[in-house]
């Protein structure tokens, strides 16, 4: 029978372990962890989490998180294989499934109409921010769903988060999240077309550029932190970061979204295009900011 005292996190990434630990840390409740790895259940486990698999955790939490990598793995965990199953079909009335995951709007909307009909609250709840902001609890959470889903869930997201903002119904989390990524992809392009022009001049030191940046109208965070610690110093690692592969899945996502609503999107429709010669490069695994390699490329 479900606990409203037991929380079920599933998808334990590079964002969803510091997430579900510091659920564990600062919530207070029972915690129960899945993930397809054995390894970050395990350090949960030594921590005081306790594992178990999906259909456990949808019989005994109140309240269910997700952080998986993209719509594929939601439908799958949430609606079964078949369409049919899943954590929608195990869960009943009474019971809360959160996504933070970064997926379609038109899935959030899907998923919140499977929920209704049994009863179940729904919420899409994508993070942003860096992979540090989610072992320090810091991440940017934007929240889609009912305004009673949203008072429900807050105290858990407020464990993770230093911002948690209500965007709207059903769906509205994500479409902002993928906007902001959107942004951000863009953002970082910008950069590296500067870097790269000042460079190639040799009449400006790319660090005295990007500091000036900091301190004048185009200073922002992707400077101060995309810019600053990988386009500067050309490291774009491979481990605990946000690769090439994931931002073009994102942009997809929202440029879907956004084409769909009839709006043109032709700054990032280029953006996706370098990102894709950039994954053909051979940086797919790679942190994204890795297009500045690719910039000079013809």
């Amino acid at each position: 029978m479900a606990d409203d005292n037991t929380v079920g996190f599933i998808g334990l990434g590079v964002m969803g372990e510091p997430m579900c630990r510091n659920i564990l840390g600062k919530s207070g409740r029972r915690v129960l962890c899945h993930d397809a790895r054995p390894e970050p259940v395990a350090r949960l486990a030594a921590e005081g989490a306790e594992a178990a698999g999906p259909e456990e955790i949808a019989r005994r939490a109140g309240t269910v998180l997700l952080s998986l990598p993209g719509e594929p793995q939601v439908r799958g965990v949430c609606l079964g294989g078949d369409g049919a199953g899943g954590l929608v079909a195990a869960m009943g009335p009474g019971q809360t499934l959160v996504d933070c995951s970064t997926a379609p709007p038109d899935l959030a909307r899907e998923l919140a109409a499977a929920c209704a009909e049994r009863g179940i609250a729904f919420a899409d709840a994508p993070v942003a921010r860096t992979a540090q902001a989610a072992i320090d609890g810091t991440l940017s959470i934007m929240v889609g769903g009912a305004e009673e889903t949203f008072a429900h869930v807050r105290p858990l997201l407020d464990c993770m988060a230093a911002e948690v903002t209500h965007c709207g119904g059903a769906g509205a989390g994500q479409a902002v999240k993928l906007l902001n990524n959107m942004v951000v992809a863009m953002t970082v392009v910008a950069l590296s077309e500067a870097l790269s022009a000042a460079r190639a001049s040799g009449a400006v030191d790319g660090r005295v550029l990007f500091e000036t940046l900091a301190r004048s109208s185009a200073d922002s965070f992707v400077l101060r932190n995309h810019g600053m610690k990988c386009l500067l110093t050309g490291e774009h690692p491979t481990e605990g970061a946000f690769p090439t592969d994931y931002i073009l899945k994102d942009l997809s996502y929202a440029l879907d979204f956004a084409e769909g609503a009839g709006a043109e999107m032709r700054a990032a429709n280029i953006t996706r295009e370098l990102m894709e010669r950039t994954r053909d490069a051979g940086f797919a695994r790679n942190y994204y900011t890795a297009v500045i390699e690719t910039l000079g490329r013809r």
